[in-house]
């Protein structure tokens, strides 16, 4: 049975009960005063409502959520959230407003916010360590300037033209860290190498001169000779950065 067809996901009542799980683990409070003692359900009011008996404020669950003051139904965020966190190439917001039946601008809006949850905030942490593996590639997102209108071509460089490169750094098992960068060259890269890889980690990268160079760094690394065919050895492999960053 799919997971979708939990009642959360298609009935508001089952939503709500399903974030008030989530967010109040320990019982209902008040988001203005912090008070758990008399927290009443408000009688007639929309689903959900509560009011806090101190301080007389009424609330419910979404406050302080990505979901305050949304006009969007509960069940059909949990829907998107859902879709986004579970499809591997990501999902356009032209096929969220199709398959949720929302305006294009409102699951425009949708992905917007989750997406910004989904952030890491101030990530201090470096990835990997002593016995973790980390894999560095680099891939250009944008279209063909050859499809763009002569107005917005852009016309630099050869191979990447009219493209932006990303960086990213995928831990095995963990986390994935991005970092858009004006070109792939060892001074721009070795920066957030060192801020954000541990030096014992172990290091995989493609044939390049600069990732090469930088994986010396590392207590130990590999890369696989992709000019000769050549894309597993082992241990050695890199994911396909197009398929993990669908702009």
């Amino acid at each position: 049975m799919s997971i979708l067809s939990a009642p959360h996901f298609h009935n508001e009542t089952a939503a709500i009960v399903r974030l008030e799980a989530i967010v109040w683990p320990q019982g209902p409070f008040c988001p203005r005063c912090g008070g758990f003692d008399r927290i009443t359900p408000v009688k007639g009011g929309r689903a959900g409502l509560r009011r806090c008996g101190p301080c007389k404020r009424e609330f419910t669950v979404t406050v302080g959520t990505i979901f305050e003051r949304s006009h969007v139904k509960l069940h059909k965020w949990f829907q998107a959230a859902h879709l986004m966190a579970s499809s591997k190439k990501g999902i356009s917001a032209h096929h969220l407003h199709r398959t949720l039946g929302v305006q294009y601008k409102t699951a425009w809006f949708m992905e917007h916010r989750l997406r910004e949850a989904m952030r890491e905030l101030n990530p201090t942490e470096p990835l990997g360590g002593e016995g973790k593996t980390v894999e560095m590639d680099e891939t250009f997102i944008g279209g063909l300037e050859k499809n763009k209108h002569r107005s917005k071509r852009q016309h630099r460089g050869t191979g990447g033209v009219g493209k932006e490169a990303v960086y990213a750094l995928v831990e095995r098992s963990g986390s994935v860290r991005s970092h858009h960068v004006l070109a792939v060259i060892a001074d721009n890269l070795k920066p957030i190498i060192e801020a954000h890889i541990d030096g014992a980690t172990i290091v995989y990268t493609d044939e390049g001169a600069t990732s090469k160079g930088l994986g010396r760094l590392f207590e130990k690394h590999e890369s696989v000779n992709h000019s000769i065919g050549e894309y597993v050895r082992g241990d050695a492999h890199q994911i396909r950065l197009k398929a993990t960053f669908p702009f």
